[in-house]
């Protein structure tokens, strides 16, 4: 099991690199805190996590995300990444790694003259964008965590209150942020990846067998 200080020290050096990749245009670093119980905490200092929580539109969402700073970093197109998790006795209890992309794109996409490499960013120029957020959650209790209907690890796309596709194992900061930058930021990764730190160490699968069997998504195998 990856160690609390080792997620900590990926989340603080990888906003760094973000941030002078130019990709991240206002950021707040992680906090490491302690509570009763045994519990450590990463997230960042402004939370109010209960917003994601709340029966109200995406827009509003975004706009109250914003307001009180719940994100770690905010991307050039104005896209939110939130990374948190909780370790109790030195295992991973639970995690949520978050990516929220703006939901009006169009004063972006409409000022391409603002950002110094249209080729660059020309992923989040495109008029056909459609935003979907995306989350990644980890719960390791053992009274919510059910095969199929509620992965310990799991996806969710669009905010979906059942959507819960299974993924092996918890994700890492590095893991999650390669991931976005891959697919959401295409264009940049390939230029800039080899400017990100790389880690390789990985939790270890939790995913149950009968969810080996659907469709799913892999992690890679923990390495020490």
């Amino acid at each position: 099991m990856l160690p609390i200080s080792k997620i900590y020290k990926q989340i603080e050096v990888l906003t760094v690199q973000l941030i002078e990749s130019s990709l991240c245009e206002a950021q707040n670093f992680p906090s490491l805190k302690s509570s009763s119980g045994n519990i450590e905490e990463i997230s960042v200092s402004h939370n109010d996590y209960s917003i994601f929580l709340k029966n109200i539109p995406y827009s509003e969402m975004f706009r109250q995300l914003v307001e009180t700073k719940t994100y770690n970093m905010k991307m050039i197109d104005g896209a939110l990444i939130s990374l948190s998790y909780r370790f109790k006795q030195k295992c991973l209890i639970s995690s949520r790694l978050s990516f929220f992309p703006s939901p009006d794109l169009e004063a972006f996409q409409n000022e391409p003259d603002l950002y110094f490499d249209d080729e660059l960013y020309s992923d989040i120029m495109d008029k056909r964008i459609v935003t979907v957020p995306i989350r990644f959650d980890y719960d390791a209790n053992e009274k919510t965590q059910k095969p199929i209907t509620h992965p310990i690890s799991h996806l969710t796309l669009g905010q979906y209150k059942n959507c819960r596709i299974p993924v092996s194992a918890a994700l890492t900061p590095y893991q999650f942020l390669m991931f976005i930058l891959m697919n959401f930021y295409s264009n940049a990764y390939v230029k800039l990846n080899s400017k990100f730190t790389k880690f390789k160490n990985c939790f270890n699968s939790t995913i149950f067998d009968e969810e080996r069997e659907l469709l799913h998504m892999n992690t890679p195998i923990y390495r020490s």
